[in-house]
């Protein structure tokens, strides 16, 4: 393996996505050979000996995952209420980092990965890493909010501005808002509809950058395919 950065080996890892890192860094508590590591050395993980607070880190072997979030299944390791966890589905989760959290009441993919490092990259609003949702809402009329999303919309302070949008009819006078956005605020879909005077009966999302949830059933996972992480990285210009 080549030389990396000490905070990039520490994601890759596992333990902690880069900024993190970079804190356990900063704190101290991170050694390379028995050496307090420096934020920006760099390391080569097969070679040297590298510590958080006195335990030694392994480089894992890199896995991605896409799961079909079911309603109701919360996007945390641990529920403090004793819901289901995304993690309860999955039979080894060891290491695995979510890719953007979905809320309790939103469905559809969820990326997890071991690799911390393409978690930050994709989550960060540097990348415009695109997700595309699927909402059913109601509270006008179709007509009218073909109109009204064509009007800018800020939330909390920023502009919401959608790379891709279409609105269809729905059954018993609800409508369809499909929806791509480049950003991952929390509830940003929630609060963009409701901005415009829509209430959010479901939301689901179909895809994460170049990963689509396709047939992928509720409740379940599978593997990315060798081209499928190919693609994420080259979305996020990151060598794996």
């Amino acid at each position: 393996m080549s030389l990396m950065r000490v905070q990039r080996a520490l994601a890759k890892a596992g333990i902690a996505s880069r900024r993190a890192a970079e804190i356990l860094i900063e704190d101290g508590v991170v050694r390379v050979d028995g050496e307090v590591a420096a934020l920006g050395s760099k390391v080569d993980p097969d070679k040297q000996s590298i510590t958080v607070r006195g335990r030694r880190i392994t480089q894992k072997p890199r896995r991605w995952l896409a799961f079909h979030k079911p309603l109701g299944v919360v996007t945390t390791a641990k529920d403090e209420e004793g819901r289901r966890t995304v993690f309860d589905f999955l039979p080894r989760s060891e290491g695995l980092t979510y890719v953007g959290r979905l809320d309790v009441m939103t469905t559809g993919l969820l990326l997890l990965t071991t690799d911390g490092d393409a978690v930050q990259r994709l989550t960060h609003p540097k990348y415009h890493v695109p997700r595309r949702y699927t909402a059913l809402v109601h509270g006008l009329p179709t007509a009218q909010i073909a109109e009204a999303v064509k009007r800018p919309v800020v939330v909390e302070g920023r502009p919401v501005v959608p790379a891709a949008l279409r609105v269809r009819p729905g059954v018993e006078g609800r409508s369809i808002l499909d929806v791509t956005l480049a950003e991952g605020r929390k509830h940003i879909v929630r609060r963009w509809a409701e901005a415009l005077g829509l209430k959010v009966d479901r939301l689901a999302r179909l895809s994460y950058g170049p990963i689509r949830l396709g047939e992928l059933p509720v409740g379940k996972w599978r593997p990315l395919t060798a081209a499928e992480e190919k693609a994420i990285y080259r979305a996020i210009k990151l060598v794996p």
